[in-house]
C-alpha cells in the first residue's frame, strides 16, 4: 500500500440566480475539495466554508493544510474542514476496499428523497413571481428574517397556493416580531419555522409559545449542542458542513431521534459532490432540505439527479475518466434528471492546473462502472 497523497483545491461554481438570505446576497458558490489518492483510487470531499461561523476560505484551507500536514482528524473541532476531511476518507475507504459507503458505514442503501426548494430573500413581488414558478413543487422554504415579512409570506402563498410551506429566519427576528408573525404563519399553512431567533439568544423560545414546529440550525452544530437545546426546539436541521462530516452527521441524526427530536437533512449552497453523503443522512429524515445543485448555473459532472424536486443519486458513474476542473458541466437542456452532455463545457474558477480524477465518486455513492 502506498503512501497517501493529499492535496486541496479552490473551486467555484455560478448561482443561477442571485441568493439573498437575511445576513446578505451572493452570486456564487465558493467551495474547499480535498483529493486523498492511494493505490490509484481517490477520494473527495468538499465543504463551503461559512461566515457566520468565523469561517473562510482561507482559514479552512488552513485546517485542512494542517491535517495535510499531519494533523490528527479527532482533533479538528466541528465544522467544513473536518467535513471535508471525513468525507474524503470514507470516500477513499471505500473505493479501496471495493464496497459501497453506506456499507461501509453500516447504513441501508440510499433511495430518492424529495427535497425543498428555496425561494430568497427579495420583494414580495419578485418571491411572488418566484413562488409561481416553483409552484408545481410539493415544498417550498422561503428565506425570511426582516421586521417586514409579512407582506412576503401573504405573496408566497399567493404564488403557490397548494405547495407546502417552511421557513427559514435565519436568526433575523427578535422575539416580538416572531410573537407576532406566528398566527399568520399558521394561517398560511407553514408547516415549520427554522431559527427564528439567534443563536445563543434563544432562550425566549422555551418561555414563549410555539404554535408550529420551531427547527434549530445555527444552534444545532453537533451532537455537543443537543443540551442546550432541551425546550426550546422541536426539530434539528443536521447539515454536514456543521456536524464536521457525515460520520458525525449521522450520530447527531440518531441522538436527535433517540431524544425526541424530528430531523432536517440540509446544506449549504454547494454541488453535488457535497450533497451526496447527505443523501445517506436524509434517508428517513423528517424534512430535506438538500437543493443545492438546483440553485447552481454549473455542478460538478456527474451531477446528482434532480426529477421535479426528488433527488436520486447519479444513473451511472463516469469511473476512470480523467476531468478537468472546467468540465464543470452547466445546467443542460433536455429536463431534470437527463444526462448531460460531454461535450459542453463552463467556464468556471478553479486552479487549471488540477486534474478531477473521475468526477466519479460522490462518496462512493455510484454504482460500480459495470452497471
Amino acid at each position: 500500500m502506498t503512501p497517501r497523497t493529499l492535496r486541496l483545491t479552490r473551486d467555484s461554481f455560478r448561482l443561477a440566480e442571485v441568493f439573498t438570505i437575511s445576513r446578505g446576497s451572493r452570486t456564487e458558490a465558493k467551495v474547499l475539495t480535498l483529493h486523498i489518492e492511494q493505490d490509484g483510487h481517490v477520494g473527495r470531499g468538499e465543504c463551503v466554508p461559512y461566515g457566520r461561523y468565523g469561517e473562510t476560505l482561507d482559514s479552512v484551507a488552513a485546517q485542512i493544510e494542517g491535517y495535510i500536514a499531519g494533523g490528527n482528524l479527532a482533533a479538528m473541532p466541528a465544522g467544513a474542514a473536518r467535513n471535508a476531511v471525513d468525507c474524503a476518507l470514507i470516500d477513499l475507504d471505500a473505493k479501496t476496499q471495493g464496497v459501497r459507503a453506506w456499507d461501509l458505514l453500516r447504513q441501508p442503501a440510499p433511495g430518492p428523497v424529495t427535497s425543498a426548494f428555496t425561494l430568497s430573500l427579495d420583494s414580495p413581488r419578485n418571491m411572488r413571481a418566484s413562488a409561481a414558478k416553483h409552484a408545481f413543487r410539493p415544498l417550498l422554504k422561503i428565506k425570511l428574517g426582516t421586521p417586514d415579512d409579512m407582506a412576503r409570506l401573504e405573496a408566497v402563498r399567493q404564488g403557490a397556493p397548494d405547495a407546502a410551506i417552511i421557513v427559514d429566519a435565519n436568526e433575523g427576528w427578535t422575539a416580538e416580531v416572531y410573537t407576532d408573525l406566528a398566527p399568520h404563519l399558521v394561517r398560511l399553512g407553514v408547516q415549520m419555522v427554522e431559527q427564528p431567533l439567534p443563536a445563543g439568544e434563544d432562550n425566549m423560545l422555551a418561555e414563549i409559545a410555539r404554535p408550529l414546529p420551531v427547527c434549530a440550525d445555527e444552534s444545532c452544530h453537533s451532537r455537543a449542542s443537543l443540551p442546550a437545546l432541551k425546550g426550546k426546539y422541536d426539530m434539528l436541521n443536521i447539515k454536514l458542513d456543521k456536524t464536521g462530516g457525515l460520520t458525525e452527521a449521522l450520530a447527531l441524526r440518531d441522538a436527535a431521534r433517540a431524544e425526541g427530536y424530528t430531523v432536517m437533512v440540509g446544506c449549504m449552497v454547494g454541488s453535488s459532490l457535497a450533497m451526496a453523503p447527505a443523501m445517506l443522512v436524509a434517508q428517513g429524515a423528517d424534512l430535506v432540505d438538500l437543493d443545492g445543485p438546483l440553485l447552481l448555473a454549473e455542478d460538478r459532472r456527474p451531477p446528482l439527479r434532480f426529477d421535479g424536486s426528488v433527488v436520486h443519486l447519479p444513473r451511472r458513474r463516469f469511473g476512470g475518466n480523467t476531468l478537468r476542473p472546467s468540465s464543470i458541466c452547466p445546467k443542460y437542456s433536455g429536463g431534470l434528471g437527463a444526462a448531460p452532455p460531454f461535450g459542453r463545457r463552463a467556464k468556471a474558477t478553479v486552479k487549471p492546473d488540477h486534474a478531477l480524477v473521475g468526477c466519479a465518486a460522490h462518496v462512493s455513492l455510484y454504482p460500480p462502472p459495470q452497471l
